[in-house]
C-alpha cells in the first residue's frame, strides 16, 4: 500500500510540475509577443462630405505642398475645407469615398503608407466599425462565453507573436494609421493597431479551417486561342464566408502608393491585405487555400504577401521572387495572371516550401489554368495529405466542373467567364441543389470578380453573391477620375443573373435564413414541429444540408430513428466524401 501511495505521490508531483512548466512557457510566450506597432500621432483634419454618396480627404502634407505651389492667398483655411479641396492641383490626386449606384463602395487613397491608411480610416470610419461589428458578432455567436473568448485571445497572442516580424514595416505603417479611426468598443480582444493586425492573420486562419465551410475558392484563367480576343481572361469566385452581415459592405479600394505599382483590390473595410486585385501593370493576384501542413505559428499573411506582389511586380517572375521571399503560415495557391506574359501561373507556398505550376510555359498549346484548393505541382501534386484532400474534399469537384464549362463555352469572353462563375450545377450539368460545395457558386461569395488585365479593366460582382449584375471599372480612368460621379465603365456592366428573377431564388433566400434556426434548435434542444422541418427542407430539397440538419435535430431532441431516417435521406444526396463519411458516422 505505503508503495502505491509513493507512486501515486511521485505521478501527481510529476503532473503538476509538467503544468506549471506549460504555465510558465505560455506565460512566457505571451509575454515575448510582439506586433511591432509604429508611432504615428493622426492629424485633427476631418473628411469633406460632398453631397450624399461622396467623402473626399487631403492629407495635410499634400495640401502643404499644394498650398506651397499657389500664389497670394493668405486666408486661413483647413487643408480639408471645401475650398483647400477645391485649391488642389489635380482632383485625382484627392481621397475619395463613395457609395455608387451599384451598392458597391469604391475608394481611392494616395500617398505613403501612414497617408493611405489615415485616409481610410478618415474617410470611412463607420464603415470600420459596421466590419469589426459584424466580426465580433459572429466571434460572440460561435464563441458566447466571454471566458473562452479571453482565453481564446490569450492563445491566439501567443500564436501571432511574431506577426509583427513578418509584416513588412510599410504595411505595419498603414494599418496603423488606419486603426486610429476605429472603435475603442472591442478592446477585450486588444487596442484597435493589434486587433487589426490579428484581423489580418484571422483571414489565413479562416483558410487552415476549410473543412469547416469557411474558405472554399474557384479561380480560372484563359488566353491565345483560349479567349475570343486572344487577350488573357480570369474569373475569380471568393468564397470566403462570415455571415451575410460581414459579407454587406463590398469596397472597391484603389490604392496609389508613393512607391511600386499603383492598383485596385476587392475587399471589405479594414482589410489592407489583397484578396483579388490587379494593377497597372495589368498584373493580378488571387488566392485559393489549399492544405499541406498544419502551422505552429503565425509567419506573413497571404493577403500581406499579394499585397507586396501585386504592389512591386509586373510579371510572373516578378511575383514568384517576392513570393519566394516571404514565408507563409498558411498553405495557398496564388494565381498570377500577367499581361506582360501573356498568360497565368500558379504560385504554390506552404510554411515550409513553395513551388510554381506554370504549365504554359513549357507547352505552347496550353492555353488555360484552373485553380481551386489543392496543389498541382509535381513537386505537391502526390504528396499524400494533398491526394486526401483531393479524395475527401469538394475541391476536385469544382475544378473539373470548371473545365466541363471551358470546354462548352469554346473561346471566353468576359461574359462567358461570369456565367462559369455562376454555375450552381454539379459536374455533367446534375442538379445537386443549392448551396451545395461541390458548385462553383455556392451562393455565400464574399466577391466575384473578371480581369482583363491587358485592358486594366475589372468586372466586380454586386448583391447578392456573384447573382447581381457586374460592373466594369478601367483601372487608368478611375485614378485620372475626381470621384464626383460615377466611375465605372457603366456601358459594359454585365446584366444580373436571370435566377435572381425566380421563384428558386425566393425559396433559397428563406432556405438560408431558416437553415441556421433549425441548427439554433438542435443546440438547445428546443422543441420544433416536424411540418416546419419537412417545409424547410422542402426549399431546397436537392441540397443534402437541410435533412443533415433535421437528422442533428432529431439526435439532439433524443429521436434516434427520426435522425437516422433523415441522415438517410442526406445521404441520398450528392456530397463531398468527407460529409458523407461524417454523417455515415453519426448513422452508426
Amino acid at each position: 500500500m505505503k508503495i502505491v501511495l509513493k507512486i501515486f505521490k511521485w505521478t501527481l508531483t510529476v503532473i503538476l510540475a509538467m503544468v506549471l512548466v506549460a504555465v510558465l512557457v505560455c506565460v512566457g510566450l505571451h509575454s515575448s509577443a510582439d506586433l511591432a506597432e509604429p508611432a504615428f500621432t493622426p492629424s485633427g483634419a476631418q473628411a469633406v462630405q460632398v453631397g450624399d454618396s461622396l467623402r473626399l480627404w487631403v492629407s495635410p502634407a499634400a495640401s502643404r505642398d499644394t498650398s506651397a505651389k499657389t500664389d497670394g492667398d493668405s486666408e486661413t483655411e483647413t487643408s480639408n475645407s471645401p475650398r483647400a479641396i477645391a485649391r488642389t492641383a489635380n482632383p485625382a490626386d484627392v481621397n475619395a469615398l463613395r457609395l455608387s449606384e451599384s451598392g458597391l463602395w469604391e475608394m481611392r487613397v494616395i500617398g505613403n503608407a501612414f497617408e493611405r491608411g489615415e485616409a481610410i480610416g478618415k474617410l470611412a470610419p463607420e464603415l470600420l466599425y459596421e466590419q469589426e461589428k459584424a466580426f465580433a458578432d459572429k466571434l460572440f455567436e460561435i464563441v458566447p462565453s466571454r471566458s473562452y473568448r479571453k482565453l481564446l485571445h490569450y492563445f491566439i497572442t501567443i500564436f501571432n507573436r511574431r506577426l509583427g516580424a513578418n509584416v513588412p514595416l510599410e504595411y505595419r505603417q498603414e494599418i496603423k494609421a488606419m486603426s486610429t479611426a476605429c472603435t475603442d468598443e472591442f478592446e477585450e480582444f486588444g487596442n484597435a493597431y493589434e486587433r487589426q493586425m490579428q484581423y489580418h492573420s484571422a483571414h489565413d486562419i479562416g483558410h487552415v479551417m476549410q473543412d469547416y465551410m469557411l474558405v472554399g475558392c474557384t479561380s480560372f484563367a484563359s488566353w491565345g486561342e483560349g479567349t475570343a480576343d486572344g487577350n488573357l481572361l480570369i474569373g475569380r469566385n471568393f468564397d470566403f464566408y462570415m455571415g451575410e452581415e460581414f459579407a454587406r459592405n463590398k469596397l472597391v479600394l484603389f490604392e496609389k502608393p508613393d512607391t511600386g505599382y499603383a492598383y485596385v483590390s476587392v475587399t471589405w473595410p479594414g482589410m489592407t491585405g489583397v484578396l483579388s486585385g490587379m494593377n497597372v501593370e495589368g498584373l493580378t493576384v488571387t488566392i485559393n487555400a489549399s492544405k499541406l501542413e498544419t502551422p505552429s505559428m503565425s509567419a506573413t499573411p497571404i493577403s500581406i504577401l499579394t499585397k507586396e506582389i501585386l504592389q512591386y511586380a509586373s510579371d510572373i517572375d516578378e511575383a514568384v521572387r517576392i513570393a519566394a521571399s516571404r514565408q507563409t503560415f498558411v498553405s495557398e495557391s496564388i494565381l498570377i495572371g500577367s499581361a506582360k506574359d501573356g498568360r497565368a501561373a500558379i504560385i504554390e507556398k506552404t510554411p515550409s516550401e513553395m513551388a510554381v505550376y506554370d504549365p504554359a510555359l513549357q507547352d505552347a498549346d496550353i492555353h488555360r489554368i484552373v485553380c481551386t484548393n489543392h496543389y498541382q505541382s509535381t513537386t505537391f501534386r502526390d504528396n499524400p495529405v494533398n491526394q486526401d484532400n483531393i479524395r475527401m474534399s469538394d475541391s476536385m469537384w469544382r475544378f473539373r466542373r470548371v473545365e466541363q464549362l471551358l470546354d462548352s463555352a469554346g473561346t471566353l469572353t468576359p461574359e462567358k467567364a461570369v456565367q462559369i462563375l455562376r454555375d450552381k450545377k454539379g459536374l455533367d450539368g446534375e442538379e445537386i441543389g443549392y448551396c451545395n460545395e461541390l458548385a462553383i457558386n455556392q451562393l455565400l461569395a464574399m466577391h466575384s470578380v473578371v480581369f482583363c488585365p491587358a485592358e486594366h479593366k475589372i468586372w466586380v460582382s454586386t448583391s447578392p453573391w456573384q447573382c447581381g449584375r457586374f460592373v466594369c471599372y478601367d483601372i487608368d480612368k478611375v485614378f485620372a477620375s475626381d470621384f464626383r460621379g460615377e466611375i465605372r465603365n457603366a456601358s459594359e456592366d454585365i446584366a444580373q443573373d436571370p435566377f435572381v428573377e425566380t421563384e428558386d431564388y425566393r425559396k433559397v433566400l428563406e432556405f438560408k435564413e431558416l437553415l441556421p434556426k433549425v441548427r439554433k434548435a438542435a443546440g438547445e434542444r428546443r422543441q420544433m414541429d416536424e411540418d416546419s422541418l419537412t417545409y424547410i427542407i422542402g426549399l431546397d430539397s436537392l441540397y443534402y444540408g437541410g435533412y443533415n440538419a433535421a437528422g442533428d435535430y432529431f439526435r439532439a431532441t433524443g429521436q434516434m430513428e427520426k435522425a437516422r431516417e433523415y441522415w438517410g435521406a442526406a445521404l441520398a444526396k450528392k456530397m463531398k466524401l468527407a460529409e458523407r463519411q461524417y454523417i455515415e458516422n453519426k448513422i452508426r
